[in-house]
């Protein structure tokens, strides 16, 4: 019955409070403050449900045609006019223009639903189609891998939120993934070295453009500074000859996307029923019992041929870390975070003094300096001293120590600028009382 009146969900609410009205359930001014309308509202309603039956609540005007209703004979005009192959690419607002000089006065609103209706307008964001085509897999193992993270209730609540950075290869999807609190540089790179150990360097890596691969930030002198500089990231996957190749949307890398959703689905399920409640136990059972489950959906490469290659001549260490250029000042020492870093009287070689070095974080919590083809350790300093790349002598510590005066310090009335400045106002003030044949208050001098 509901469906042939046409009820809005509306007319529900209000019927159901109406009926209980009826029945003695419920006062019609408990009613008003129910549905938001006014006691008298109510017993017109009641009134009309009496009489009419559900069709009481129903607006008597609804269904009908507006008596300020266009004619469908100005409309047929209208569109008639506007489909005409010199109006084809005409928006709403001009077409309503040239409309009124043919003596038809429509507003552009509702000529555009007109327009809109006979399919001769499409708005902006209707008109944009995203096309995004099918990519076929690449053809061998290692030709392609993707790269990703994924930001999910993994645990389900039974420990930490986590992230899943992965890899997957695009001709076999086999999958490298691990779980970390903090989707970082650091973490993705320790997964990008998994990969490597395992099967070796691809030849391209498919990732999108995080701050972690690529510079985000507005870089407005480009023209005098040249582009921005690249991430560590960026720079490792340069040292490594690996192809970089940056994704603008998530249908671009759909691939991993659907991998995430198969995670997403059968990973916590099963980490569910294992009973998986920290980082280190999921894992544990990612690598040692889930990756076998996935094999069932990984696929044969059309090549049999492994396009991986080797990683012999290549120090991961050192490569796979975060890279900061920093200044060697005279007495073979830089600052590095707000802390004061040596390089060790042995490991000093010619030339490192007063150069521009690379300093490398490595994964395993060291630094080391990358001078040439020398990798030289660092060692933190008890000191924090200055950086003094003049090579001049620095002078020693203070002989005061007293502690430094809290809050505003000001001079005392006998420090030499208090002197000074005295005796500067002292002339200002006679020499404007010279002039002015007055008398002047020394008491106002500072």
């Amino acid at each position: 019955m509901e469906g042939c009146l046409g009820l809005t969900q509306r007319d529900r609410d209000r019927l159901v409070e109406i009926r209980a009205v009826i029945r003695g359930q419920l006062r019609s001014g408990q009613a008003a403050r129910r549905l938001g309308l006014t006691s008298r509202q109510v017993r017109r309603l009641v009134w009309k449900v009496r009489e009419q039956g559900d069709r009481g609540v129903v607006h008597g005007l609804r269904g009908r045609a507006s008596n300020r209703r266009i004619s469908d004979e100005v409309r047929r005009r209208a569109v008639a006019f506007v489909s005409r192959p010199k109006y084809r690419d005409f928006a709403p607002t001009l077409a309503a223009e040239h409309l009124g000089r043919e003596g038809i006065e429509v507003s552009r609103e509702t000529l555009r639903k007109w327009m809109s209706g006979a399919g001769l307008w499409r708005p902006h964001h209707q008109r944009i189609e995203r096309i995004h085509t099918w990519r076929e897999r690449r053809a061998a193992f290692g030709e392609l891998v993707l790269m990703d993270s994924s930001d999910h209730n993994w645990l389900e609540g039974r420990g930490p939120r986590l992230w899943l950075v992965a890899m997957i290869d695009d001709a076999t999807d086999r999958l490298v993934g691990r779980f970390v609190y903090h989707d970082t540089t650091s973490e993705n790179l320790r997964t990008l070295k998994q990969w490597l150990v395992s099967y070796g360097r691809p030849l391209a890596l498919y990732t999108d453009r995080d701050s972690i691969f690529v510079t985000t930030r507005p870089y407005v002198t480009e023209q005098v500074h040249g582009p921005a500089p690249p991430t560590s990231f960026a720079e490792c996957l340069e040292e490594l000859d690996i192809e970089w190749i940056a994704a603008y949307s998530p249908q671009a890398k759909g691939r991993v996307e659907r991998v995430f959703e198969t995670l997403q689905d059968r990973l916590v399920k099963e980490m569910r029923v294992a009973g998986v409640s920290t980082r280190e136990d999921a894992n544990r059972f990612f690598n040692e019992v889930f990756l076998s489950q996935y094999e069932r959906f990984t696929h044969a490469p059309r090549e049999a041929k492994d396009a991986h290659r080797s990683m012999k001549r290549f120090d991961l260490d050192s490569v796979l870390s975060l890279r900061d250029t920093r200044l060697v000042t005279a007495d073979y020492t830089l600052s590095l975070n707000g802390q004061r870093w040596a390089i060790g009287k042995r490991d000093v070689v010619p030339g490192l003094r007063l150069s521009r070095v690379t300093v490398e974080t490595r994964l395993d919590g060291t630094r080391w300096v990358r001078f040439k083809t020398q990798r030289l350790p660092l060692s933190a300093t008890t000191a924090a001293a200055a950086p003094n790349p003049s090579g001049l002598r620095s002078p020693g510590p203070a002989t005061d120590s007293r502690p430094l005066p809290k809050g505003k310090w000001r001079p005392p009335k006998d420090h030499p600028w208090r002197k000074q400045i005295h005796t500067q106002a002292t002339a200002q003030l006679a020499k404007r009382t010279f002039l002015l044949g007055g008398k002047a208050d020394i008491s106002t001098l500072p």
